[in-house]
């Protein structure tokens, strides 16, 4: 029997009467993501974000060679940025929110490709209320530009299968090479790719789930795409072949805090990419209605999410590798889904859901804007330690970061905020520029390096009654040793003491 599948709209053949369709959701999503960009000061990542674009480009070369190789191309890109706008908090994630509402735009047009101008409308706006959207769209991070352009080439390739000229093609090439630059991860989406050139190759479009071209290329044609295919994605190979061979040696560092993945991971994934659990079940829920309404149109947008997540499930057993913000990329693919189940009904209904949803959302959207940290419950608060110190400065003061090599940056976080007014950092021999990493190097001998300082400030991280009592090994010997606590201020992720002599 022949299988039956509801229907989906009709695609339209051409779309400059449809400009709504892409245009509303990207405005959308661009308001959304630009209220309140500023509010929440930089978290970790972020720092480490501000740490390398503002370094000289060769420094930021030499940083590639001992860590985060994997995201030296996006530091490079805000290098430039950072050059010409600044580094606040909403200039560092202004390139996100833009790359975020390209990627509501692009995913409304590529809804409206495969399941009709209703599902890509519907899609572009859902992708525009997930809480997620506005955290990857106001991080300066690569989540959002990863995102834009797996959906972009994702685009591209559905043009390419209908039409192949060269020029479709070299887009396509730039969108995966882009892609693979920004986010080394995010190339599992070839992955979903590869399936759906080998379908039209061997098959035909219809068996992929798209639309067979207005001149319908014969099986000798189509059995070029296994040729042309690889041919487009070669330039991304070569271009990341050199940063993954790199990054694989720097994975010790770079993800030491990261664990084997466990089966109960798959089913918190939902929620972590959401950034709410309640809103990522809704979007689960939709997505396999949405890919049930769909039938074999559903392959594509299905494999985006489905294939991706199981490479790196499998992987991440072996290698520590699954960190769900990992995944982010997958999430347009999931709201296309999403939207083609709400085009089942009317527009007035389906709206009301994707209202329905922001609303569910709207807590942690609250929440995301005073701390990027997760949970919620755990905030850093650099800023606040930074007021402290500039409230009760004074000239000749020093200032002491246990642990040194902390993921939590406490010397980023207050070199951020006070920039040339930080006190001395006593103990640093070489700083993160010089040894071309993240961490400053400390003198071996902390007493001789200290001789001549009568106050301090200690930052230590955690909250502590004692932090002095904290500081471990030769550094806090000789800390104890000269120094008695004058008075301990506790922040939020952090503790800060004035030590005098």
């Amino acid at each position: 029997m022949r299988n039956v599948t509801a229907p989906a709209e009709p695609t339209p053949r051409h779309g400059r009467r449809d400009w709504p369709v892409w245009a509303v959701p990207g405005l959308v999503t661009l308001v959304v993501t630009l209220g309140g960009i500023g509010h929440a000061q930089p978290w970790r990542d972020e720092l480490a974000t501000w740490s390398a674009a503002t370094r000289p480009v060769p420094d930021l070369v030499r940083l590639a060679g001992t860590i985060d190789a994997a995201t030296g191309p996006y530091y490079l890109l805000m290098h430039g940025w950072t050059a010409l706008s600044g580094t606040s908090p909403a200039a560092l994630r202004l390139p996100s929110a833009l790359a975020m509402a390209g990627a509501a735009a692009l995913t409304a047009r590529l809804g409206a490709r495969l399941a009709g101008p209703r599902a890509g409308l519907l899609a572009g706006l859902f992708l525009a209320v997930l809480p997620a959207t506005s955290r990857y769209g106001q991080e300066a991070r690569p989540y959002a530009p990863a995102a834009l352009f797996a959906v972009l080439a994702t685009l591209l390739l559905v043009g390419a299968l209908g039409r192949p000229t060269w020029r479709r093609w070299t887009g396509y090439a730039l969108a995966v090479a882009a892609l693979g630059l920004l986010h080394l991860i995010a190339l599992t989406l070839l992955a979903a790719h590869a399936l759906v050139v080998l379908l039209v190759a061997l098959r035909g479009p219809t068996a992929a789930g798209l639309e067979p071209p207005p001149d319908p290329a014969g099986p000798g044609g189509r059995r070029g795409l296994l040729w042309r295919w690889p041919v487009a994605v070669l330039p991304a190979v070569v271009l990341v072949a050199p940063l993954v061979l790199e990054a694989r040696g720097q994975r010790g560092r770079q993800l030491d805090w990261v664990r084997l993945v466990r089966v109960d991971d798959l089913a918190a994934l939902p929620g972590g990419l959401a950034q709410s659990g309640v809103v990522g079940g809704v979007l689960v829920g939709l997505a396999a209605l949405g890919a049930a309404r769909l039938g074999r149109r559903a392959l594509l947008p299905g494999a985006a999410v489905l294939l991706p997540v199981l490479l790196l499930f499998v992987a991440g057993t072996a290698v520590p590798l699954w960190v769900t913000r990992y995944l982010f990329f997958t999430v347009p693919f999931a709201c296309l889904l999403a939207g083609a189940a709400l085009a089942g009904v009317r527009l007035g209904p389906a709206l009301a859901v994707v209202t329905l949803a922001g609303l569910l959302g709207l807590p942690d959207q609250a929440a995301l804007r005073r701390t990027h940290e997760w949970p919620r419950t755990a905030p850093v608060d650099y800023a606040g330690v930074a007021r402290i110190v500039a409230d009760h400065e004074q000239p000749g003061d020093a200032v002491v970061y246990s642990p040194r090599h902390s993921w939590l940056f406490p010397d980023l976080g207050l070199a951020y905020h006070l920039g040339a007014r930080r006190p001395r950092d006593v103990l640093v021999v070489r700083d993160q520029r010089q040894r071309a990493d993240l961490w400053a190097a400390e003198c071996d001998r902390p007493a001789e390096c200290l001789a001549g300082v009568d106050r301090v400030w200690l930052v230590v991280t955690g909250r502590r009654a004692d932090p002095l009592a904290a500081v471990p090994g030769a550094k806090g010997h000789a800390l104890r040793d000269a120094f008695t606590v004058r008075q301990v201020w506790p922040r939020p992720g952090l503790t800060v003491a004035l030590l005098t002599r």
